[in-house]
């Protein structure tokens, strides 16, 4: 949900608008069609932007973190969501689907290797890929780390977040019966996928403001309403992938595994009052990560991509990448 918040207040920090100079749908199999684009320099260094969500699908915005005349800049939908088909459809759809359409993609577009760059979702998604296969990113680059850990799940479904949003809280658990408030992702799972449309529109649009609400810094306290569509692929996408955390061997998965890409160099970019992923874990990335890991914690912002100080941090970045 965070593509779209305050992304006025970024804009000075980005490049100009782009427009694709290809677009496809790639079949990755299972019965599904990922949306894949490309923009910038055909002959540019490659460039995979990851999204978050799961679910939150990629924007036009995302292609003005790279400069147009020097990286291949590569966009997708991950199965499920944005302009990928099925829509909002969970069968075949986990994490290692996702790595391995990564993978297709990859070698569809006769790329060698890459830079990878996600945020949230995508940093964890990244991270992943990374980690099966070290050999293809030859960098990351990641914002508002999220590690797919149980505490992480806790601090934002079981209650932590609501101490400092006490008001958004209630909205999301007040339409959920007493006596399921254990376990708000369970109890929201069964009506995203309860089989009556209005009744997952509605708890979608829930789930998805809950989010959106504090994406930003600058947050009112208001999310917003989601178009319908777009609420019910991001949320029960994200409710399916919680669900099954992350569908990781055990939890912790991310950082028992970073002697996989110890030597492979990586941006951490995190906001200081991230409320949806708080800093701990770009804090605990890092330190796992060691000398070749860059954090960059950015003051005065939250988790979205178009938080201005996070913006300026990303383009900053690119920009060093391509001066390399």
């Amino acid at each position: 949900m965070d593509k779209n918040s305050g992304q006025k207040r970024a804009v000075q920090y980005l490049y100009p608008p782009v427009e694709p100079f290809d677009q496809s749908m790639l079949d990755v199999g299972d019965g599904h069609q990922v949306y894949v684009e490309q923009s910038g320099n055909p002959d540019g260094l490659p460039v995979v932007v990851v999204h978050g969500g799961p679910g939150g699908g990629c924007s036009p915005a995302m292609r003005r973190y790279f400069d147009p005349k020097v990286y291949r800049v590569i966009l997708f939908d991950q199965r499920g969501c944005g302009r990928s088909r099925p829509h909002a459809s969970i069968e075949a759809n986990t994490t290692w689907h996702l790595v391995a359409d990564m993978e297709l993609i990859r070698t569809t577009l006769g790329i060698s290797d890459w830079i990878v760059f996600g945020g949230s979702w995508g940093a964890t998604l990244s991270l992943l890929y990374a980690q099966t296969h070290p050999e293809r990113a030859v960098c990351l680059v990641l914002r508002g780390v999220f590690l797919m850990m149980q505490r992480e799940l806790d601090w934002f479904y079981g209650g932590g977040a609501g101490h400092f949003w006490p008001e958004p809280w209630e909205r999301f658990t007040s339409i959920v019966p007493e006596e399921e408030h254990g376990d708000f992702i369970e109890a929201y799972y069964h009506r995203l996928f309860c089989g009556d449309r209005a009744t997952e529109v509605k708890y979608a649009r829930a789930w998805a403001s809950w989010e959106n609400t504090l994406a930003s810094v600058y947050s009112t306290g208001v999310g917003g309403e989601a178009p319908a569509e777009y609420a019910r692929a991001f949320s029960r996408l994200e409710n399916h992938y919680f669900r099954n955390k992350g569908f990781l061997e055990f939890d912790g998965q991310i950082l028992g595994h970073m002697d996989r890409i110890r030597d492979i160099p990586g941006f951490i970019v995190q906001g200081r009052y991230d409320m949806i992923c708080p800093p701990k874990s770009a804090h605990d990335l890092a330190k796992s990560w060691g000398e070749m890991a860059d954090l960059r914690m950015v003051r005065n912002a939250g988790h979205a991509l178009s938080e201005p100080g996070i913006s300026a941090e990303l383009v900053r970045i690119m920009d060093q990448l391509a001066r390399a």
